[in-house]
């Protein structure tokens, strides 16, 4: 049986107090295996960019069990929430989040020294070539265009050879084609490295191509999960 890598029981959580008090999730149970691609997808609002928060350690519930990667989170204090982050998820976001003064090079590294990995800038220069920057390595966020920027950003987001990839709308600032190469190489690297990606996106077409698709409505997943041809 194949390891569950992802484990969420009758996970809650609202936000705000009183009149303002918002159900953000409701009820939500989900188990991703090692290895698997799962797309996320509904309205805006729904709850699905919380649900990745949750997933990495970055929001905590109000109720249910959160397991990633072996180890509950549950009343974990940040700092040991942010260790483990730093050594089992990777995260892209749609903005890319690049440090503006640093270079392609120092942006992954910089995770990578603050988590004490030895040779850190050798590993970013191999994960910039794996994403296809060997040669613009030197160069600022500002010099680089936006699908270069995002590659940046996974280059930076694999280097701690993570087991869970959390893409949030990774192709939503870019064009259509610069959108398919960065889903391209997404779903190659983590195929190739076996590594679990969550996906949240609105293009439909983009979460058809994970094996699972998850609908969120008003903080419930909505269908049990749906098998979609890879």
């Amino acid at each position: 049986m194949t390891e569950a890598v992802i484990q969420l029981d009758d996970v809650t959580l609202t936000l705000g107090q009183g009149a303002s008090r918002v159900h953000v999730l409701r009820g939500i149970s989900l188990t991703v295996a090692r290895g698997e691609a799962v797309g996320v997808v509904g309205p805006s609002g729904s709850g699905k960019s919380t649900l990745l928060m949750v997933l990495a350690g970055l929001e905590g519930v109000d109720g249910g069990t959160v397991r990633i990667a072996g180890e509950t989170l549950n009343g974990r204090s940040e700092d040991d929430i942010a260790r483990f982050r730093g050594r089992n998820i990777g995260i892209v976001f749609q903005s890319f989040h690049l440090i503006p003064n640093m270079t392609a090079l120092e942006n992954v590294a910089v995770p990578l020294e603050l988590a004490g990995i030895a040779d850190a800038f050798a590993i970013a220069e191999r994960e910039l070539e794996a994403v296809g920057l060997g040669e613009r390595t030197k160069h600022y966020p500002g010099q680089l265009s936006g699908g270069e920027q995002q590659r940046v950003a996974i280059a930076r987001a694999l280097a701690p050879s993570p087991s869970i990839l959390i893409a949030d709308e990774p192709t939503g600032n870019l064009d259509q084609t610069t959108g398919r190469h960065i889903a391209d190489l997404l779903f190659a690297t983590a195929r190739e490295r076996g590594t679990t990606l969550v996906l949240v996106t609105h293009d439909i077409a983009l979460a058809a191509r994970c094996q699972r698709q998850i609908a969120i409505r008003s903080g419930r997943i909505e269908t049990a999960p749906v098998a979609v041809s890879a």
